[in-house]
């Protein structure tokens, strides 16, 4: 076993992996694990195999054996932290579904925490939607336990990555039919999903799923509800590789991420809005066709009754755009309506639309805000309520800068009503606005906020504080302050009360500060004496051309000839003790980068233009600021003059200035690519979303059609099964018909039979007991084959008669189907049950001929139901008057007995001749029912 061992080590890696001993699959596992460990990059050969043959993963994830299958999912997992994202978005679509039908429902833990971990990390590397979709159709697995492992793997995606990371749509779509499953374990994974979705999105799941469950699991749920709304906002805990870059990317950029992260906290606080999972409904089409007729009836109920029909159809969480701009102006027209019914069901109307449609109803805003707030007058409390709900909705469509107009113009109405709503809606619009005002728009707030102030209404007077306590909050005490300017002490303080308890969501503070040092001149400047390096690196041209100027005098001339720009700078006398001529010559060049403000650098010998060299100096670099303290703007007290300045030394200083404007056109650049960046990854996003929801609808159309097919397949079987049934049927019936035919005829027989034997009777004489056709039969019957009575004591002379007789017999055994034919219709089979049936034996000659030979003295009994009445001599017994009868005795003449008077038995035979008709027409009216039972089986076999 050793040496097979070594034998397999010696094999290729790829070659072990597939390797039909576990054992050999097993250490391939764990030989790969640790190779990715040690892995430098996610560019190591070692990552080579896997990516150019993925499908290697899909035999380890769900390999036969439990414990190779571990190895092989840490494996993965291993591979999908130490690889790149080439690498496992490759062995996504191979691995993500063997990992959730056999890593997930694993008994042993540690499989499937691996399992749970593989495809955690198969979405930190991507996105979750590709993750997400592969796991979807495991929900439809014949096992329970392969369905309740899947639903806890989403649990963990949408736990770790929160619902703004993976899209929470396709997943609420499945929830009913999940919370329907017949397993209890699939039911109580289904809840456990749906409280986790309920951390993330609150009310908003509601309407995607809450109407398809049963009322005791909305009862049990919202149990369930109740403890997670008692814990704090649900908070992302892991983050996408690209989510983590930009973490890393974020300190570098200063201050200002701090107000980012702020806000995407705040982001992060709030619900998400059913809106976002709703699908987009058409309302449009869903219009009654006299719609505007009844709005324009002169009845206020069909009116009313016209708005009520329109409200059913937008009440929706979202509507699909469409061309509404004939809908908002007739809605308008409502707002002048004389019933304030009608006005509340047109308000509503708009409402709905508003937050159906969300920007797409910006366009119609126009048409219906300013006959909203014109109806503003109305002073009962629910016309007013639903008349601000419409705007606040109308307002959520569009921005601040858009409605200020409306709302600065109603707000200087006439009408104190109007006054108290718009101001009322303006204290709204600023509370719930994400955008701060321009300059301009809060100067127009201040001043018609200034103005409410001194209305006669108290409540007026309190709502134009309330509006500058609420730009205050916004912008600012400091730049609220000069605003502020001329108000007493009273408003001043009202104001700042309303300014404490407001709640804004746009705050005006954290913006300012990122373009300050873009925009400001002397900031760089400062920047660029306080940091020594980067002067040095980035005036190191100037610097160079330094080192030519050799003399010192000619600078005196080009200073003379540019007065001007000095002039503007003088103002720091008493500082002529210096000499003027070092200062400048070594000012510049030591500096290699004078003050961007001072284009010029040196100057004539004066005290006047000393300031300006000592403003130059603090750009030069070596003594520490102190001593420019101690000359004001100048440090040339504690510079070195070692250096001497020429006059081709101020061109260089002209170079900041651009390179530093560049660098700004730079940032612009680098915001619009990040812009263009974000609109891109949002696109993608909405496709990516697009995609999943295309691809949940094909699954659905393949659901259906496979159940079609199903469907198809269950009839044709069915019609195959009643075509069968049907031919059976008819090969009964053709059988029944058969079989009624050959009763038929043997109903012929038995007539004709019955009329034989009936003309044999009528043959007999009246005043005989006798029947002279059958003679001395009657006397002797003698049951045979033929069913006939036999009479054994026959006179030879007979024999004519009874030829004839078996004649007849053999024609009809000729038209029936046997021998057993004329026995059961001729005999009674109660008299001669114990006669034998065998063909030669019992028939009427040999019978007589063995009566007339025999000789012998027993008796023959008959068998009929009494118990044999009757009984007759042998032969021997009548041998002495038969011997004395004449040879020319007719047949018919009645026979003797020993003493020569008639037989006394001719009686008692007619009697059982009688009998066996009466049992013949028995048996034919029993065949006749038989017939007719028999006839009617057919017909109803053939109406089936």
């Amino acid at each position: 076993m050793a040496d097979g061992e070594e034998d397999f080590s010696s094999l290729p890696l790829t070659d072990r992996w597939v390797h039909k001993v576990w054992k050999v699959r097993k250490q391939a596992y764990e030989e790969a694990a640790q190779a990715f460990e040690k892995t430098p990059d996610e560019y190591d050969p070692a990552f080579r195999p896997f990516i150019q043959d993925p499908s290697l993963w899909k035999t380890a994830v769900a390999d036969s054996n439990v414990a190779a299958q571990q190895d092989g999912l840490a494996a993965l997992c291993a591979f999908l932290k130490f690889g790149g994202r080439e690498g496992g978005v490759r062995a996504r679509q191979h691995a993500v579904t063997p990992i959730c039908e056999k890593g997930l429902s694993s008994t042993r833990a540690a499989t499937k925490a691996s399992a749970v971990e593989a495809l955690l990390l198969f979405i930190e590397i991507d996105v979750p939607g590709p993750v997400i979709e592969e796991i979807l159709p495991v929900l439809s697995n014949k096992q329970p336990k392969v369905v309740a492992a899947a639903l806890n793997a989403l649990t963990q995606i949408f736990h770790n990555y929160g619902c703004k990371t993976a899209d929470p749509k396709p997943v609420l779509k499945i929830l009913p039919k999940v919370f329907g499953h017949a397993d209890k374990n699939v039911r109580a994974e289904a809840t456990n999903l749906a409280v986790e979705f309920y951390r993330w999105l609150r009310e908003a799941m509601k309407p995607m799923f809450w109407g398809d469950l049963k009322p005791t699991q909305q009862t049990d749920l919202e149990a369930q509800f109740e403890k997670v709304k008692a814990e704090g906002p649900a908070k992302q805990e892991r983050l996408l590789r690209s989510q983590q870059a930009a973490k890393e990317r974020a300190p570098a950029a200063g201050g200002g991420d701090e107000y980012g992260e702020e806000a995407e906290e705040e982001e992060e606080v709030g619900e998400v809005d059913a809106f976002d999972l709703a699908e987009p409904q058409d309302v449009i089409s869903k219009v009654p066709k006299d719609f505007y007729d009844n709005l324009a009836s002169s009845k206020w109920k069909e009116r009313k009754e016209a708005c009520e029909a329109l409200y059913a159809l937008v009440n929706v969480p979202r509507i699909k755009d469409g061309d509404f701009a004939e809908i908002t102006r007739c809605l308008a027209k409502c707002m002048k309506d004389a019933n304030i019914a009608v006005v509340t069901q047109a308000a509503q109307c708009i409402e709905m639309l508003a937050k159906g449609l969300r920007k797409g109803f910006a366009k119609y805003r126009s048409n219906v805000m300013q006959p909203i707030m014109e109806r503003l007058k109305e002073k009962k409390v629910t016309v007013a309520d639903a008349l601000g709900a419409a705007l606040d909705a109308v307002f959520l469509t569009t921005n601040l800068t858009e409605c200020l107009e409306d709302i600065t113009t109603f707000l200087v109405h006439k009408n104190p009503q109007v006054k108290e709503g718009t101001m009322k809606f303006l204290v709204r619009c600023l509370r719930t606005t994400r955008d701060v005002p321009s300059k301009q728009e809060i100067a127009s707030i201040v001043e018609c906020a200034k103005k409410l102030l001194s209305e006669g209404s108290e409540v007026l007077r309190s709502g134009g504080a309330e509006i500058l306590g609420t730009i205050m909050k916004i912008i600012g005490e400091r730049a609220m302050n000069p605003h502020l300017e001329g108000l007493d002490d009273i408003r001043k303080t009202k104001i700042k009360e309303f300014f404490e308890t407001a709640e804004v969501k746009a705050k005006d503070k954290p913006k300012p500060p990122p373009p300050a040092p873009v925009a400001r001149g002397p900031p760089p400047k400062k920047t660029l004496g306080a940091k020594k390096a980067p002067p040095g690196l980035k005036k190191a041209p100037p610097a160079a051309a330094a080192p030519p100027p050799e003399p010192s005098p000619p600078p005196a001339p080009p200073a003379a000839a540019r007065p001007g720009p000095a002039g503007s700078k003088l103002g720091k006398p008493g500082l002529g003790g210096l000499k003027a001529p070092q200062k400048r010559t070594l000012g510049a060049p030591g500096t290699g980068a004078p003050s961007p403000r001072r284009p010029v650098a040196p100057r004539v010998p004066s005290p006047a233009f000393e300031p300006e060299y000592e403003e130059e100096e603090p750009i030069q670099t070596s003594p520490p600021p102190k001593p420019r303290i101690g000359l004001g703007r100048g440090g040339l007290a504690g510079r070195s003059l070692a250096k001497p300045a020429t006059p081709s030394a101020p061109a260089p200083p002209a170079s900041p200035s651009p390179t530093s404007t560049f660098s700004h056109m730079e940032r612009a650049e680098l915001e619009e690519l990040r812009m263009a960046n974000e609109r891109l990854l949002k696109q993608l996003d909405d496709a990516r979303h697009d995609r999943s929801k295309l691809t949940s609808e094909i699954q659905e159309l393949k659901n259906q059609n496979a159940q079609l097919i199903e469907d198809h397949t269950r009839d044709v079987l069915s019609i195959k099964a009643k075509e069968t049934q049907l031919v059976r049927a008819r090969s009964d019936a053709e059988a029944a018909e058969q079989t009624n035919e050959r009763l038929r005829r043997e109903l012929d027989r038995l007539k004709r039979a019955l009329n034989k034997a009936e003309a044999l009777n009528n043959g007999v004489g009246a005043d005989s007991p006798v029947s002279p056709s059958l003679g001395f039969r009657a006397l002797s019957p003698t049951h045979d084959d033929a069913g006939i009575y036999r009479d054994n004591a026959l006179p030879p002379s007979a024999g004519r008669a009874r030829q004839s007789f078996a004649s007849t017999l053999s024609e009809e055994k000729e038209n029936g189907d046997g021998v057993s034919y004329p026995r059961s219709k001729m005999a009674p089979e109660s008299r001669y049950a114990g006669s034998t049936a065998s063909s030669g034996r019992a028939s009427p000659a040999r019978g007589f001929r063995r009566d007339i030979s025999g000789g012998d003295d027993r008796d023959i009994r008959s068998n009929d139901g009494a118990g044999g009445s009757g009984t007759y001599g042998g032969y021997g017994d009548r041998s002495g008057s038969r011997a004395g009868s004449r040879a020319g005795s007719r047949l018919g003449d009645p026979p003797t007995n020993a003493s020569g008077g008639p037989a006394t038995s001719g009686m008692e035979s007619w009697r059982r001749a009688a009998e066996v008709t009466s049992q013949l027409k028995a048996r034919i009216e029993m065949m006749k029912v038989r017939a007719a039972t028999e006839a009617s089986i057919r017909s109803a076999q053939g109406r089936y």
